[in-house]
């Protein structure tokens, strides 16, 4: 488990996430050409669970369905 800091609408957020999670959040960002800051605060803003679940939900889904 890794923890680091993300800044979130001016606010740090500490997220944990194994490190398979960390390259693939990153690998996404760069992807979409997005900051991972601004990935995150994008999947935030959608979030019905705690963060760090909703951004592994959120890459399962992108593996599963991605975009051509």
């Amino acid at each position: 488990m890794r923890k680091r800091s993300v800044t979130i609408a001016g606010h740090a957020t500490s997220i944990s996430l194994e490190p398979p999670f960390w390259d693939a959040l990153h690998e996404a960002a760069t992807a979409e050409g997005k900051p991972l800051a601004a990935l995150v605060a994008e999947i935030d803003e959608a979030r019905t669970t705690n963060l760090s679940s909703a951004i592994r939900v959120w890459l399962f889904q992108r593996a599963r369905n991605p975009s051509p």
